[in-house]
């Protein structure tokens, strides 16, 4: 039995010990009180919820083609910047409520300030000419992340970077990283014309006798998958990352070798295989769409409603993720989804209707 304090209190002629009613009431109002001052600084238990999105301000922006800007940004009070690995990106959240992501292309785990590059796409969803024409040194800048699912390998010994234009973003500093840690690697970039490829002299600069620089108005035409991935063995790790013809062209030619590791980040959503039609209801505005067989869910409800959240579109992010009520999904996702949701980015119903919370 536990320890009592009455135990060494003395027992009366009947061997029964002696409870002190005063003392007993004192001694428990004692214990009431510093219970509750120790539950006043205990805090321990509490869930404190993790600040995901940050406030940083721009400062500095500079053009680096033509098209494409870059903007250093920074904490406004100093601070340093959440950690980060090669391959990260931040989801930039723009003042017209669009979300896009864009990767980190500064040193690597650089912590006092993060860079992006944005090319400018006429003809896109917008976000790109808003991200040139609204970010000025000294306005805020609002993201969340960073978070990578183009991760660079520890263990791989042969490596070879293939960059397209601004594919250039996230191979950068996997360059500089695999540099440092003494890496075998080889690098070769590709683009219309060295004017257009941004970052080349950083790229360059590196380690001169490891990049190669294929511009498309040198060589007379555009590089095959052959002169992108020349000296590769089926042991070579390869990482792709630029225009999805480029990405193709690659990933095809490395499927023919079984134990060849891939790994590519792609910067517009993947085409639509084997789709299948199919009607999609917003539960809370009634409406019902028709998804073609070669459009995503994501494309028909940005027809109707810009601002749908949405980020990278290639069902890794889970921006678009939305509660299922009804129907069945054929799930496309790289992100795990549960039984009752669905990535409208890349998911698909698997005939019929599905019904989404939205």
């Amino acid at each position: 039995m536990p320890h009592s304090i009455w135990a060494s209190r003395p027992a009366d002629i009947y061997g029964r010990r002696k409870r002190d009613r005063l003392y007993t009431a004192v001694w428990g109002l004692g214990v009431l009180l510093g219970g509750l001052s120790s539950a006043t600084r205990w805090t321990p238990s509490r869930v404190v919820p993790v600040g995901r999105t940050h406030t940083a301000v721009v400062t500095k922006r500079e053009r680096l083609t033509p098209d494409v800007v870059a903007l250093t940004f920074a904490d406004p009070h100093g601070g340093l910047l959440p950690s980060w690995t090669p391959g990260s990106h931040v989801d930039v959240q723009l003042p017209s409520g669009r979300r896009r992501q864009y990767s980190l292309c500064g040193p690597p785990g650089r912590r006092t300030d993060y860079r992006i590059a944005v090319r400018r796409i006429a003809d896109g969803g917008g976000g790109s000419i808003e991200m040139h024409d609204a970010f000025r040194v000294g306005d805020p800048l609002v993201f969340e992340g960073p978070r990578n699912a183009f991760y660079l390998g520890g263990d791989e010994r042969d490596v070879l970077f293939v960059i397209g234009g601004i594919g250039v973003t996230p191979i950068l500093s996997m360059m500089r990283a695999a540099q440092q840690r003494g890496m075998n690697w080889r690098a070769i970039y590709a683009g219309r014309s060295r004017e257009y490829m941004p970052l080349l002299d950083e790229v360059t600069s590196l380690a001169p006798d490891r990049v190669s620089v294929w511009a498309d108005d040198e060589r007379g035409r555009f590089a095959t998958a052959d002169d992108l991935l020349v000296g590769a063995t089926p042991t070579t790790a390869v990482y792709v990352c630029g225009p999805s013809g480029m990405l193709e062209s690659v990933r095809i030619a490395r499927d023919e070798h079984a134990n060849a590791p891939l790994h590519y980040e792609r910067f517009s959503p993947p085409p639509v295989v084997d789709g299948r039609p199919f009607e999609l209801e917003l539960a809370r505005s009634q409406r019902v769409l028709d998804v073609p067989a070669s459009r995503s869910a994501l494309d028909v409800m940005l027809d109707t409603d810009p601002t749908t959240a949405h980020s990278c579109r290639q069902g890794f992010c889970g921006t678009c993720k939305v509660k299922v009520l009804s129907g069945h999904v054929d799930r496309r996702g790289r992100l795990a989804e549960s039984d009752g949701e669905m990535l409208v980015c890349v998911s698909r119903a698997t005939g019929g209707r599905v019904v989404i919370d939205a």
